[in-house]
Parts: structure tokens; C-alpha cells; sequence
């Protein structure tokens, strides 16, 4: 297994005022520089692990932002664990994430059993796969992760990437 190489630098965060599905965002910029020593020559999103201050992150997703710079979204987890907020500095030491996400207990049985589901969800991009089961996870319950599988499945046989998923069931 390769060792990774942690680049460190230290960031201000921000807040989105109006930026759409962003709105309210909490976020810090990574220069184009920086992601450039992560993974170079990509203007895609990817995923990196390190440290925000002494708080551990990993799977995290850089988003470019299409002048080069990318932003790392700063969660309510992130938050809380840094006791950060808009405006504070923050030690980052990151690297290129490589690690599979491991499916959630019962996600890979349910998928089994809708063959369907299972191609659809086979054959979107890591990082859209990682959605489902980032959120599948994000409950601490087993029953809330059970309705939140039955959620998933029900989706991926209609074809629904994670944003429509989330959308349809705000309506419901």
C-alpha cells in the first residue's frame, strides 16, 4: 500500500450568503496549488483524509469551484468536533483518500435482492454511490438506517440519483 504524502496549510473559514443548493455552507478553500500537490491535474471532485486542527476527517469530497481552487465543505461533525465557525482559522493537513467506503449492514443483502437496483448503483460514479452510503451511515439507529436503506433501494429502482431521492421524499 502506497504511503501518502499530507499536504499542510492553513485556511480561513467561510460561509456561503446565496449560492443555491450551497446556501449557508460553511466551507474552506484549498488553492488550486495545494490540490495540485493531492492530485494533480484533476479539476474533478475528489476525496481526501487528514486533519482539521486535531479532528480527524476522511471521505471528505473537495469540490472544484472552476477557477482552479477547490472547497472542502465543513459539516456540522466538522464543526463541533473543531469548535470552529465562520471566520476562525484552521490547521489542514490532508492527502488523496484511496479507502472504499464499506457498505452498510443489510445495503449489500438488499441490493442483492433487487438486481436492478444493484446494476444502477454498480454503475454511477464512486463518489455518487458514496452519497447513499454516507447517509445510509449517517443515523446512529439500526431502524433508522433500515428505512433509510429501504429509501435507497426504492430510489435506485427509479433510477434517482441521490439529490432526486432527497427532493422526491421532502415531497412525500
Amino acid at each position: 500500500m502506497k504511503k501518502q504524502t499530507y499536504v499542510a496549510f492553513t485556511a480561513q473559514l467561510h460561509q456561503f450568503e446565496e449560492k443555491g443548493e450551497k446556501t449557508g455552507w460553511t466551507y474552506l478553500i484549498v488553492p488550486a496549488s495545494i490540490a495540485e500537490e493531492i492530485k494533480p491535474g484533476t479539476k474533478k471532485s475528489f476525496r481526501v483524509q487528514g486533519t482539521l486542527d486535531k479532528y480527524a476527517i476522511k471521505t471528505v469530497a473537495l469540490l472544484p469551484m472552476g477557477n482552479g481552487d477547490f472547497i472542502l465543505p465543513f459539516n456540522k461533525e466538522m464543526r463541533q468536533g473543531t469548535r470552529k465557525k465562520k471566520g476562525a482559522m484552521i490547521a489542514v493537513s490532508i492527502a488523496l483518500d484511496t479507502d472504499d467506503i464499506a457498505l452498510p449492514n443489510g445495503f449489500a443483502e438488499c441490493l442483492a435482492d433487487e438486481p436492478a437496483a444493484k446494476k444502477f448503483f454498480e454503475d454511477m460514479r464512486l463518489s455518487h454511490r458514496n452519497y447513499f452510503i454516507k447517509w445510509i451511515l449517517g443515523v446512529k439507529t439500526e431502524a433508522a438506517q433500515a428505512k433509510r436503506i429501504a429509501m435507497v433501494i426504492n430510489a435506485l429502482l427509479r433510477k434517482q440519483d441521490f439529490i432526486t431521492m432527497i427532493r422526491a421524499n421532502k415531497k412525500e
